[in-house]
């Protein structure tokens, strides 16, 4: 069975890939664990040379490697350029912090040499999402390698164009053989992989069902995991809110990427005397939002990435307007080829609604009223999925306080929630547990050892 690169703009295959046959996955296992061995006595300024490379690499090859994600994702090319800086910038984060990430640290015990090293682990495997093809692969392996493990990756079966791609780009700059290999194997064949005594850990971004298997899988096997997984971010509005500055980042926000990221602001939470003359401003920010061919530079938003994810996506927001939400933008499917879905808005939104208590993984934002901020906290809270959330107040001391309480891994206050190589990236709840990025990320991979000296 092949794997097909499908451009969902057009709904063209416009090509295959063989799947990974079982005596290459066993010698793809074998150069791993090979490499593993050898990469972990390079120092880290070592390390650090080589994701040094690769940043070179890829800015050079830029806007390359961005066709390559449009073409696969229906990305728009500025967005996809900008991925790909995103992934230079991890790369330069990790070659300069590699020594401080992984430096002994010295315990205060008189009379010992007491001390706590940060050892690789070996082999991990990384099963990766297709919506940030590049990024999501770059912010596990900066870390993961600076750590002095070896990668295998294990990509979205709809972007193997792009998972060979970072291959090359680690061949490029002549890493070591095995230390950064494809696998373009299928989701059955995961939970062996998982178990071979080659693998010391996984880590995967995806859905939540996902997680639970490979949890499950490594589980069983008594290895560690790192999961990110699903989001349904709060997007708080409070009464003195700048409302002209949270609508154009609420904008960019939910629809960036088609509405296809985890820390989307995919609920907006607004308090009730400001909801209106928000949602007015928010609603024309959206409606100019210009949706159409991304290759073309004045497209802001592609297709979804799959027919499939569009037909669950409208399932969602059908089972809403059922019971009684109403479509304040868009919630149709267009006409023609490609996997389009408008900007939209589901407004009077419930508890009992799918659209409620689900991830909406695509261009829809769904909108639930407030009376104060501390209902907006309890709606914002009630939620199976805590990965990041913001609040909007002219009140920056209040907003702290208030995305303290909220049970996220990250929370932003007057800012979008996003991602950035200095700071801890992760959830809580049904969102996963781990973390990556920084120098938490570097450690995640680690085996963190006492070593004790007496004299």
């Amino acid at each position: 069975m092949s794997f097909d690169s499908i451009n969902p703009a057009t709904d063209e295959r416009v090509a295959s890939f063989p799947e990974t046959r079982p005596d290459e996955l066993e010698a793809a296992l074998t150069r791993a664990a090979h490499a593993a061995c050898m990469w972990r006595q390079h120092s880290a300024q070592e390390r650090g040379a080589l994701l040094q490379k690769v940043a070179t690499i890829l800015r050079a090859g830029r806007d390359r490697y961005a066709e390559i994600i449009t073409l696969e994702v229906g990305k728009p090319l500025t967005e996809a350029r900008a991925e790909i800086e995103k992934c230079a910038w991890a790369c330069d984060y990790y070659a300069e912090h590699a020594e401080q990430a992984l430096n002994d640290e010295r315990a205060d015990i008189d009379g010992v040499d007491a001390r706590v090293a940060f050892l690789p682990l070996g082999v991990v495997l990384a099963i990766m999402p297709w919506n940030f093809p590049f990024w999501q692969v770059f912010r596990f392996a900066a870390a993961a390698l600076t750590a002095g493990n070896a990668a295998l990756l294990k990509h979205a079966a709809n972007v193997p164009q792009c998972a060979l791609a970072i291959a090359g780009i680690f061949r490029e700059a002549t890493a070591p053989e095995g230390l950064f290999q494809v696998l373009l194997i299928r989701a059955p064949a995961v939970a062996a992989v998982i178990d071979d005594p080659r693998v010391h850990a996984v880590t995967l971004t995806g859905s939540e069902a996902a997680g639970r298997a490979v949890a499950a899988a490594a589980g069983r096997a008594l290895k560690k995991t790192v999961l990110e997984l699903g989001g349904s971010d709060a997007f708080i509005v409070l009464a003195d809110a700048d409302l002209d500055r949270a609508a154009e980042a609420a904008v960019l926000s939910r629809y960036q990427n088609a509405g296809q990221s985890c820390i989307a602001a995919k609920r907006l939470i607004l308090v009730e005397s400001v909801a209106e003359a928000f949602l007015e401003r928010f609603t024309q920010r959206a409606k100019a939002l210009k949706v159409g061919d991304p290759r073309d530079p004045n497209v802001l938003m592609g297709p979804l990435a799959r027919h499939d994810l569009r037909l669950t996506l409208h399932a969602q927001v059908t089972d809403a307007l059922d019971r009684g939400a109403t479509a304040r933008l868009g919630c149709q499917i267009p006409e023609g080829p490609g996997s389009y879905y408008p900007p939209s808005i589901l407004d009077h939104v419930r508890a009992g609604m799918r659209a409620y208590d689900e991830e909406l993984f695509g261009p829809v934002a769904i909108v639930l009223r407030a009376r104060d901020s501390e209902q907006a906290l309890e709606l914002a809270n009630d939620n199976r999925y805590g990965l990041g959330a913001c609040v909007w107040t002219r009140d920056a001391a209040r907003g702290a306080a208030l995305a303290r309480r909220l049970e996220t891994g990250s929370s932003f206050v007057n800012a979008l929630v996003k991602s950035d190589p200095r700071l801890p990236f992760g959830g809580v709840k049904a969102s996963g547990y781990g973390r990556e990025l920084a120098l938490y990320g570097a450690r995640e991979f680690t085996n963190i050892k006492t070593l004790w000296t007496a004299p």
